[in-house]
């Protein structure tokens, strides 16, 4: 295999960050994100062990981050250009390839072409100057949170958004596989139905399953009764347990409690999800909603189950889901 992505739980040679640095975008929560961003990056560079390398847009957000985060140590705080701070989806995937590290670059049009905000086509140049890894860029549309990887050439994905003409028309699962083992090594592609109820990225599979450990994903089971997403859990669920990995491993599926409703401050369901995790050296950061206390406490045990070694901290999201998405969405590890 000529390119590899290293599983999120492999070493990290830094964590990418991306900070809320535009008051027009984020209005009345601006405050509140930059607080639990802040949070989050405490949380990555202390019991995370990380190098937090934590990306500004603006002026305005540079001077907010300096004033959280400039004594922190393990916080760097790197001046950029961003339209907002899913670095997930704007910025590179790091492959190890032929000739060592690698930024592979895509091309992003803003989740199907509804937030197309100016230098987010940029992110993942930045990022790799700055890490030092060569830009790889690739022709096709994609976003890095549509995509889990097991480190071994296994990608997770949902049909629902990887094959939405809205990126790359007239995709095949064939023509998306061809792609993916070109750009990414993958040697086998699991494709999943629908994702989140409301989910402005079309059902990114880092809110609806993710791999804890080679053979072993993690799926929501609904919670409450007002939860949105109890079949597309369900099914999900169904799915992977006829599925195997590249090795021909049967997947093991660990369903953890999602969040229930959470009601969005646009009106009806918002699509939180305990799965927008994110795995660190030493921890996993799991968000946590103004929900069921109970489900993220039941959420947080069964996520420390499948990661002995880590400690899994929980830690409030609200303010950053109102943006639309959460810690996952906001994060791009590069391998060590």
């Amino acid at each position: 295999m000529t390119v590899i992505v290293p599983a999120e739980w492999a070493p990290h040679k830094a964590m990418w960050l991306g900070f809320p640095s535009h008051e027009e975008l984020w209005a009345e929560d601006l405050a509140l994100a930059q607080a639990q961003v802040g949070a989050l990056a405490r949380a990555l560079a202390g019991p995370g062990r990380e190098r937090v390398r934590l990306m500004t847009g603006s002026p305005e957000g540079e001077a907010a981050a300096r004033r959280l985060l400039g004594d922190v140590a393990g916080v760097e705080i790197v001046a950029g250009v961003f339209g907002d701070i899913w670095l997930r989806d704007t910025g590179p995937i790091f492959a190890k390839g032929p000739k060592g590290d690698e930024a592979r670059g895509f091309r992003f049009n803003g989740w199907g072409g509804k937030y197309e905000m100016e230098g987010d086509d940029t992110v993942a140049a930045q990022i790799a100057a700055a890490s030092g890894a060569p830009l790889i860029q690739q022709e096709i549309i994609l976003e890095g949170g549509s995509l889990d990887h097991d480190g071994a050439g296994t990608i997770l994905t949902t049909g629902q958004c990887l094959l939405n003409p809205n990126r790359n028309p007239d995709w095949t699962a064939q023509a998306a596989e061809a792609e993916l083992a070109k750009s990414l090594g993958a040697r086998k592609v699991l494709w999943l139905g629908e994702g989140l109820a409301n989910d402005h990225t079309d059902g990114h599979v880092d809110n609806l399953a993710r791999f804890a450990a080679p053979g072993v994903v993690v799926c929501p089971v609904a919670w409450g009764r007002g939860d949105v997403n109890v079949y597309a859990y369900d099914a999900c669920a169904r799915d992977l347990a006829g599925m195997t990995d590249a090795e021909g491993r049967p997947l093991k599926v660990v369903r953890v409690p999602s969040p229930g409703w959470i009601e969005s401050h646009e009106g009806g369901a918002a699509p939180a999800s305990h799965m927008n995790f994110i795995i660190a050296n030493a921890a996993v950061v799991m968000p946590t909603y103004d929900g069921d206390p109970r489900a993220a406490e039941l959420a947080q045990q069964a996520l420390q189950s499948l990661f002995p070694d880590r400690q899994v901290i929980g830690l409030p999201s609200d303010a950053i889901l109102t943006g639309g998405g959460s810690f996952h969405c906001i994060t791009q590890q590069e391998p060590a």
